[in-house]
C-alpha cells in the first residue's frame, strides 16, 4: 500500500510527468521562457551601448582611414583632399624602397616565427616535466611577455651598441671577434640584431600556449606508448604533435598576424634604418604618416589588412584540408 501511494505521488507531483505536461512545463519542472518582442527589445537595449562604442571607436575610424587611401590627403595641403582613385597605390608600388620593405617583411615574419616555434616548443616540453623550482623557471620564462615591445627594443639597442654593448663585450672575451661590430649601423647585421631580439621576445608566447595544450594530454597515452616500446621521437610525432595540432595552428596564425603588425621593437632598436634595411611595411607606414602623407599611409594600411585576410583564409583552409585527409585515412 505504501509503495502504491508513493508511486502515485511521484506521478502526480507538480513539475514532473503528466502533471508537468498539463501545466505546459518541460520534464525537469522548469518553465521554458518563450522569446517575445519585449524580451528581444530588452536584450537589444543592453547590447546597444557596446555596439555603439565599437562602431564609433573601431569601425568608423577604419572606414574613415580606408577612404583616405583613395584621396590626396596630406597635412601640408588640407585644402585639396580630392578623390585620386588608385594613384596612391601606384605611388607606393613605384617607390624605390618598396622592394626592400617587402622583402624585409618576409624575412621578419619567417625568420621570427620558425625559431620562436621551435624554441618555444622545446621550452614547453621541458616545463611540462615535474622538477624542483619549476614554478620559478616558468615565471622567469614568461616574464618578458609582460614588457612593452618598445622597451624591449630600447633594451636590445643598448645590448647591441657598438661601443659599450654587452654583446660585443661577451663575443670579444670569448675570442669570437677581434673588434666590436656595429650591429645596428651595418645593413648586413641590423636585421640579424632585430630578429634576435624578436625571437627572444616571442618565444614566451609559444611556450605559454603550447604548455597549456600539453597539460591537456592524458598521461595514459604516454603510458600506453611506453608499453608499446615507442621512443621519444615516435611519441612526439605520433602523440604529442597530433594531439595539440589545433593549438599549434592557431598559435602560428595569431603570431604571424602579431609579428606582421609589430613595429614597436624595430622602432625601439633601429627606427627602420640604416637606409631602410630594417623597415617592414608597418614601420614604413608609420614613417610616411610622420611625413604627413596620410593617403599613402592609409594605402599601406589597406594592403596590410588585405594580406593578413588572404593569409588567414588560406592558412585555415589548409589546416582543415589536412584534418579531413587524416580523418579519411583513419576511417
Amino acid at each position: 500500500m505504501s509503495v502504491t501511494s508513493t508511486t502515485t505521488s511521484k506521478t502526480t507531483a507538480p513539475g514532473t510527468g503528466e502533471a508537468s505536461r498539463e501545466r505546459g512545463l518541460p520534464q525537469g519542472g522548469r518553465r521554458k521562457r518563450e522569446f517575445t518582442t519585449r524580451r528581444g527589445l530588452s536584450i537589444a537595449a543592453f547590447m546597444a551601448p557596446a555596439a555603439v562604442f565599437v562602431a564609433v571607436f573601431t569601425y568608423y575610424p577604419m572606414i574613415a582611414g580606408g577612404q583616405m587611401a583613395f584621396r590626396n590627403w596630406k597635412l601640408t595641403d588640407l585644402t585639396d583632399t580630392s578623390w585620386v582613385g588608385l594613384r596612391n597605390f601606384g605611388d607606393v608600388f613605384a617607390d624605390p624602397a618598396w622592394g626592400t620593405v617587402l622583402s624585409n617583411t618576409g624575412i621578419w615574419v619567417v625568420g621570427s616565427i620558425v625559431p620562436q616555434l621551435v624554441v618555444g616548443f622545446a621550452l614547453a616540453l621541458w616545463l611540462r616535466r615535474r622538477f624542483r623550482l619549476r614554478g620559478l623557471y616558468q615565471a622567469l620564462i614568461f616574464f618578458p611577455w609582460a614588457i612593452s615591445g618598445f622597451l624591449i627594443g630600447i633594451l636590445f639597442r643598448w645590448l647591441f651598441n657598438s661601443e659599450f654593448g654587452v654583446v660585443n663585450d661577451l663575443l670579444q672575451k670569448a675570442g669570437l671577434i677581434d673588434e666590436p661590430i656595429a650591429w645596428l649601423a651595418d645593413p648586413k647585421t641590423a636585421m640579424v640584431a632585430v630578429l634576435i631580439a624578436n625571437i627572444w621576445y616571442g618565444v614566451t608566447f609559444f611556450a605559454i600556449m603550447i604548455l597549456a595544450a600539453l597539460q591537456s594530454i592524458p598521461d595514459e597515452l604516454y603510458e600506453a606508448a611506453a608499453l608499446d616500446g615507442a621512443g621519444k621521437a615516435r611519441t612526439l610525432f605520433q602523440i604529442t604533435i597530433p594531439y595539440i595540432r589545433t593549438t599549434l595552428a592557431l598559435t602560428v596564425l595569431l603570431r604571424v598576424i602579431w609579428i606582421f603588425n609589430f613595429p614597436d621593437l624595430i622602432f625601439g632598436m633601429t627606427g627602420g634604418g640604416p637606409n631602410n634595411e630594417t623597415h617592414i611595411v608597418t614601420t614604413w607606414m608609420i614613417k610616411i604618416t610622420q611625413q604627413g602623407d596620410y593617403g599613402r599611409a592609409s594605402t599601406l594600411g589597406l594592403l596590410v589588412v588585405a594580406a593578413l585576410l588572404v593569409f588567414a583564409v588560406f592558412f585555415l583552409m589548409a589546416t582543415r584540408e589536412k584534418k579531413r585527409e587524416k580523418k579519411g585515412v583513419r576511417t
